[in-house]
């Protein structure tokens, strides 16, 4: 997929969108309301980055998400609700403008090649972490794993959510996910968010499970 060199950005506070995980949106702001209509006549792309925390501005983060609209439903009103499904982990550079929305320019992340040994040695690690997490009850910090708020709708299972991230077999795509999926903390995931490099990712995964796990209340008491 060819990426284009400026973007529009969202910045929200505590939000991280990763490759390949799908974030729902209520877009009801004016400026993001052009926003959308401007990507969904153009090429339905647009990142969403972490708002600096304690910055008096709407500064973002310099490492954020690139997504791709899958689905965008209008209302009456003018407010809409999307799927926005990532697709690269980009840094932002210069601002090309701040009105009426902030666009700036992008630099797709590559990721360097990794030590595959290694690399499935730390998947394996942060998948038994991850058992252990699902032991003390369901994490779901993000709205990728909300709960639904449809009385028709079925809640999320949470073996179905644990079989979903135990097959996913690609070391990269699977810190990702589970770091989107679990991590409770805005820090957390903006940290695995900004490393690049496989196995520092997967370190950091390890790192926060662990200590997500013994901060947890059923942990302490056992």
């Amino acid at each position: 997929m060819k990426l284009p060199h400026e973007v529009p950005v969202m910045t929200l506070p505590e939000v991280t969108l990763f490759p390949q995980a799908l974030l729902p949106l209520y877009i009801f702001e004016p400026r993001y309301r052009q926003m959308l209509a401007d990507a969904l006549q153009s090429n339905r792309m647009f990142s969403v980055a972490m708002r600096k925390p304690g910055s008096a501005r709407e500064t973002p983060e310099p490492v954020a998400g690139l997504g791709l609209i899958r689905v965008s439903v209008g209302h009456k009103d003018g407010t809409s609700h999307l799927v926005l499904q990532g697709i690269a982990r980009v840094a932002l550079e210069q601002a090309v403008r701040y009105k009426p929305y902030r666009v700036q320019r992008i630099k797709p992340f590559a990721t360097p090649p990794c030590d595959t040994v290694a690399a499935d040695a730390l998947l394996a690690k942060a998948r038994e972490l991850l058992h252990e997490r699902f032991t003390l009850g369901p994490p779901f910090p993000s709205p990728f794993l909300s709960q639904p708020k449809s009385r028709e709708a079925a809640p999320v299972s949470t073996a179905k959510v644990l079989g979903y991230l135990d097959a996913i077999s690609d070391p990269e795509q699977a810190a990702d996910l589970i770091a989107c999926a679990v991590l409770p903390g805005a820090a957390e995931r903006q940290a695995i968010l900004e490393a690049v490099d496989v196995e520092t990712r997967l370190r950091r995964l390890i790192r926060f499970l662990m200590q997500d796990i013994r901060k947890h209340p059923k942990h302490k008491h056992e």
